[in-house]
């Protein structure tokens, strides 16, 4: 237990110390905001959305039987 200990305040002393580190953590953070929500609610909207469970099975069935090279 007490090398856990250690760890972590290794960790958290480094993190307090930190001047550009806090900038780039910031710009990582939005970045992965931008990529997860304001992607997701514009370009990846859920295509099965309304579909019963009937439906949704007979939609994916019908896509993993077509042929690759059709739309």
């Amino acid at each position: 237990m007490n090398l856990l200990n250690t760890i972590f305040h290794f960790y958290l002393d480094g993190f307090r110390q930190m001047t550009l580190g806090r900038t780039l953590w910031a710009l990582i953070l939005v970045k992965l905001f931008v990529i997860f929500v304001v992607l997701r609610i514009f370009f990846f909207r859920p295509a099965m959305q309304g579909m019963t469970p009937e439906e949704k099975q007979q939609h994916v069935a019908g896509q993993l039987a077509r042929p690759l090279n059709s739309p």
